[in-house]
């Protein structure tokens, strides 16, 4: 319908033409008086010049139609996408209009189209030796729309910080939207004659790199867990296909790594290298590294080894579970504390089992999981439900440590993994010696409980329960302790 509608303006224009043509006898007797000869040699001439420029309008209108896409609506009810580019649309509407013109100068007005087409050259030539560069965009933009490298709305990056949103196609260049709202405008030729990246293409999904470099000291498989852990846990960066870290070089100033992880939105590529930034330098720092700094001299020495004390205390210091205790119950805890290696796959603890002790993580990434029961009566094994991701920083498996109950989920590492565990054993000396200490770590484990018990809830769709009271943890804790 809508193309019927575009096409019967220029379809009634050449009836009407036509209805003058058959007309012409009638018009011939009743005008001629006042007009006299001029009505004779000009009628004809001025219906068959309206006829072709009517079929000019025509063709472009048909032009116009298969450029939109025809007006209509796609299956699942989106606008149908251009059938033809808008720089081909417009060169075809030129052609159309050009051939009308030679038309009526060949075949109406008579003249000599050829002598017509040889004297313009000369002027063609000086056009074009002056219009040179903006000729070549124009051509580029043609070839641009015809192999289609990239499309409205596909993100490209033209050069290192040159990079947007493509907004507009148009005669002489392409306008690029940045991801701080700016307009970038860039030639056809310079686009089409240099490489540039197209994210959008050919899926969504990209990989990109931030490069990272650390003292030749630490070693390589600590490292490499270091970063894989921070991209795991930086927003927007995608689990499949998964993140790596690879040695990209060994330099004077130390061992260059390259953190390679997948996006999906070229928008918020910027933001997304923001996330994973922070998390190495958070991971780092938790593991008592420094990024690299230019050397100012090479001299032999042994490797610094982690010092792992110093790392115990700061993972317990900075866990508000023991925000109560003093610097020397710190010490004492943290010197107590055993490092465990977690391979990735490996379950650190299992829902269920029994414990009496809880683990700060150190390096690494872990998945806490519960079993998801299955439907009744669907005859189908319970799955797995995760319900949050651990991060260099947190504990797991307080309750047990406190209270003696089975572990309440499955917490498994993502990522080869070192953690801290501290048993009941080391903490049982403390508490006899300051009783009060157990109320402040109720209250904490009530909030933590509370919280973990909501998420729960979430993820299962189920009502939330009500918060846990801490005096009833208080109790649980000391007949646990016999305090």
């Amino acid at each position: 319908m809508t193309a019927l509608r575009r096409l019967s303006a220029p379809a009634l224009v050449l009836a009407l033409l036509a209805a003058l043509v058959a007309a012409k006898p009638w018009l011939h007797g009743h005008l001629e008086p006042i007009f006299g000869p001029m009505l004779s040699g000009g009628f004809d001439i001025a219906v068959a010049s309206a006829a072709w420029l009517v079929a000019a309008w025509g063709g472009a209108r048909l032009v116009d139609l298969l450029a939109a896409g025809n007006g209509g609506l796609g299956h699942d009810g989106t606008p149908r996408p251009p059938r033809i580019p808008r720089l081909l649309a417009d060169l075809l509407r030129f052609f159309v209009y050009g051939v009308a013109v030679l038309a009526i100068l060949a075949f109406v007005l008579e003249q000599p189209v050829t002598g017509l087409l040889a004297t313009s050259g000369v002027a063609i030539a000086v056009l074009g030796f002056a219009l040179r560069n903006m000729i070549a965009d124009i051509f580029a933009g043609i070839a641009l729309n015809i192999e289609h490298p990239y499309r409205l709305g596909d993100w490209l990056e033209l050069s290192p910080g040159v990079a947007g949103r493509v907004d507009e196609i148009n005669w002489r260049a392409t306008r690029l939207i940045a991801s701080d709202g700016t307009a970038i405008v860039v030639p056809n030729g310079i686009v089409a004659g240099s490489r540039f990246v197209n994210y959008s293409r050919p899926n969504p999904a990209f990989r990109a790199t931030v490069p990272i470099l650390l003292d030749q000291d630490v070693p390589v498989e600590r490292a490499k867990r270091i970063l894989l852990s921070a991209m795991l846990c930086a927003d927007g960066v995608l689990p499949t296909p998964r993140p790596d870290v690879l040695v990209d070089a060994v330099t004077p100033n130390g061992i260059s790594y390259v953190a390679r992880f997948w996006a999906d939105d070229g928008a918020r590529l910027s933001q997304v290298r923001d996330a994973v930034l922070t998390a190495v330098l958070g991971n780092l720092a938790r593991a008592g590294i420094e990024p690299a700094r230019p050397k100012q001299e090479v001299r032999r020495r042994q490797p610094a080894l982690p010092d792992t004390d110093t790392l115990r205390r700061g993972l317990l210091r900075q866990t508000d579970l023991f925000d109560a205790f003093d610097d020397d119950e710190v010490d004492a805890l943290a010197l107590a504390m055993r490092q465990i290696h977690v391979p990735a796959g490996s379950a650190a603890v299992r829902q269920g089992d029994a414990g009496e002790s809880l683990f700060v993580i150190a390096e690494g990434v872990f998945d806490v999981q519960i079993a998801a029961p299955a439907e009744a009566g669907d005859g189908q094994r319970p799955g797995v439900l995760h319900l949050t991701r651990l991060r260099p920083g947190d504990l797991f498996g307080e309750m047990s440590l406190l209270t003696g109950q089975p572990r309440s989920a499955s917490v498994v590492a993502c990522t080869d993994a070192v953690v801290f565990e501290l048993a009941r054993s080391h903490l049982d000396p403390v508490l006899r010696r300051r009783p009060e200490l157990a109320e402040r770590l109720a209250e904490l484990m009530a909030e933590r409980q509370s919280r973990n018990t909501a998420e729960t809830a979430r993820q299962q769709g189920a009502a939330p329960s009500p918060p846990v009271e801490p005096q009833a943890l208080l109790t649980r804790l000391r007949g646990f302790f016999g305090l």
